[in-house]
């Protein structure tokens, strides 16, 4: 995967995010993979925007062969790093630039957690509509967006959209035909704010499976 002709601004947002503000992993997946990812039998992985690689690392734990695509070199370096420290070879890591480029599939399942850009111009609906056509026939996709902003947000007030289930099932399957909807809806969970603040929040999950 080339990392040439990346936007520069996307580039520099992010890396700076990843050295100032997202500069520790969690160290746990996201809940809405392990709950719905534990019972699939491993196979190839494919992870948009892989962040601090929690969630690549989790899947090759238990033996995925895990490719996670990030727009910061810093987040992959990062991801990089620990997979080599816990002795997980089946995790790899490249920084993409998601808005140019997809990995050839296919892939048995595609990730897609969270993955929303303040910069201008980032294509999500695209990006989904061509990791879906990465997935090997009886395989999976799973999508998860924010529903709405958590009550600490500095944007709760504002007009920022989210996706919503009908566009990211518009996005992941037009017409439908070649797939099962395993589920599409809101669903909530409890978070924790930057200073402690509890509170129940609402994503979008979309998860379907290839005919």
């Amino acid at each position: 995967m080339q990392t040439t002709d990346m936007p520069t601004d996307a580039v520099a947002h992010w890396d700076d995010f990843y050295r100032t503000r997202r500069t520790s992993p969690s160290g746990r997946p996201t809940g809405a993979l392990e709950t719905r990812a534990t019972s699939l039998p491993p196979g190839r992985a494919l992870d948009l925007g892989s962040s601090n690689g929690d969630d690549v690392l989790w899947l090759a734990a238990r033996g995925w062969d895990a490719l996670g695509l990030d727009i910061s070199s810093v987040a992959v370096i990062r991801a990089a790093g620990r997979a080599a420290e816990l002795g997980l070879p089946g995790a790899r890591f490249e920084a993409c630039d998601l808005a140019t480029a997809m990995p050839d599939g296919p892939f048995d399942l595609v990730t897609a957690l969270y993955l929303l850009s303040p910069v201008a111009g980032f294509p999500r609906a695209d990006i989904l509509r061509r990791a879906a056509a990465t997935v090997a026939p009886g395989g999976h996709i799973l999508s998860v967006a924010h529903a709405a902003p958590p009550p600490w947000s500095e944007h709760r007030h504002s007009d920022t959209s989210f996706p919503t289930v009908e566009e990211d099932l518009a996005a992941l399957a037009p017409g439908g035909a070649d797939w099962d909807v395993l589920e599409a809806r809101v669903i909530e969970r409890p978070g924790k704010g930057p200073d402690g603040q509890e509170a129940m929040l609402q994503d979008t999950v979309v998860f379907l499976r290839r005919r």
